[in-house]
């Protein structure tokens, strides 16, 4: 008979040796502090091991230098904690270390309910503003759990743990202190599902792009100005986008279809586009693209990228040259939530775990739709009603909104060298 498998904790009731620290336990907080070097964290378990103390918590931080190590132990048995005491700031200084040794009860008190993580991109990130930001976190009934930087360059990422109030409220206090101080904020509910984004939609022209590709070949035709006024209109959701395309479509009419290879040539990619998409693929994502420009430079992208998904409108070519028209199904801004569920019900990924990024009037159906809406330097419109905005000319700053550190990117770069 084969033995009895041992029942995990979360399935089986508590027993002897398992059981959460009891809120009555008498217990010690040791904080050591001063220039870090290699062996103080074992040193410090080292000298508190002959104590036979439990490990209730432990943090540790590294800046410039500067370590803070903080153990929350329980008390040693009757009689010890003198001498604990004087060995653990005996060794402390032996370190060249400060010791601090607090007495208290329990664990740490319980984190409120609803939890977010706060990121915020500073570029610089000034001490008025991260000022502003924990007061405003604050007044929203949360408490700051635990800050992390994610990156600090090109731009300073920031992230706040924070609980004791509901993720929507706080974004909305954060967003309104954001605005005002020029910076970037994006708030989302802590927990799995974060981890668990596995499809990433993006517009094109202006988002993973520097370019309006209907703008390239108008300065083919002669007539990007006129291309460009309605362009912006549209983007700034001035004109209806269907309407628009066609009109700008046809001032194309004539052009042959050499054309398409100048264009794609011409398209550049927006700084941090390449990092982006190739981090996102390292970590299991799939990623696409809709466009209200067209599949002639679309599809070449998807190939140079390797892109999962991409979808655009299709100039119409006849006999070598462009007839001024479109064919097939419109990408507009119905067009690209539309798109967006299409390629997460082929993905597998439920909405709620999808990110989408754009920058104009056009994309703020699919924005408002996925899981994650990011306006990227994006229109007035677009990033008041978006989820969060990034207004710094960096493609791959998205990553730090998914927790995603310059750290790991650059890590997983060196392994591929």
């Amino acid at each position: 008979m084969s033995a009895p498998q041992p029942q995990h904790p979360a399935d089986a009731p508590h027993v002897d040796g398992h059981l959460p620290v009891p809120a009555d336990v008498p217990t010690l907080l040791v904080k050591i502090f001063g220039k870090d070097r290699p062996g103080i964290t074992a040193g410090l378990f080292d000298t508190l091991a002959a104590y036979s103390v439990d490990v209730v918590d432990i943090e540790q931080v590294v800046t410039r230098g500067r370590i803070v190590l903080c153990a929350l132990v329980t008390e040693p048995p009757a009689g010890l904690e003198g001498d604990l005491r004087a060995t653990v700031h005996s060794w402390a200084e032996s370190m060249r270390m400060q010791a601090e040794i607090i007495s208290g009860i329990g664990d740490n008190r319980p984190r409120g309910v609803g939890r977010s993580l706060a990121t915020v991109l500073g570029h610089p990130l000034t001490a008025e503003s991260t000022a502003v930001i924990a007061a405003a976190i604050t007044r929203t009934g949360g408490n700051i759990d635990r800050i992390f930087r994610l990156a600090k360059y090109p731009v300073t990422a920031v992230e706040f743990a924070v609980s004791g109030t509901e993720t929507e409220a706080l974004r909305t206090a954060l967003a309104t202190e954001a605005a005002k101080l020029g910076v970037d904020m994006a708030v989302v509910a802590a927990g799995l599902h974060r981890r668990a984004q596995r499809l990433v939609v993006m517009d094109v022209d202006s988002t993973l792009i520097q370019d309006e590709v209907i703008e390239l070949f108008a300065a083919h035709a002669g007539c990007e100005a006129e291309v460009a006024e309605v362009t912006a209109a549209a983007m700034r959701g001035e004109l209806d986008f269907e309407q628009s395309l066609h009109a700008r479509v046809a001032l194309l009419a004539g052009l042959d279809a050499s054309v398409v290879d100048k264009v794609r040539s011409e398209v550049r990619l927006t700084p941090g586009a390449r990092t982006l998409i190739r981090t996102l693929k390292r970590l299991g994502y799939q990623v696409g693209v809709v466009s209200g420009g067209f599949t002639q430079v679309t599809d070449d992208l998807r190939e140079r990228l390797g892109l999962d998904f991409a979808q655009a409108n299709t100039l119409e070519i006849v006999d070598g040259r462009l007839t001024g028209k479109v064919t097939g199904e419109i990408v507009d801004r119905a067009g690209k939530a539309r798109l967006l569920r299409r390629f997460a019900a082929e993905a597998g990924v439920p909405l709620a775990q999808t990110v989408a990024i754009g920058d104009g009037a056009n994309d703020l159906d699919m924005l408002n739709a996925a899981g994650l809406g990011v306006a990227f330097n994006a229109k007035p419109v677009v990033r008041e009603a978006a989820h969060t905005a990034v207004n710094v000319p960096f493609l791959d700053t998205v990553l730090y909104l998914l927790g995603i550190t310059r750290e790991e990117v650059e890590a997983a770069d060196a392994q591929e060298a």
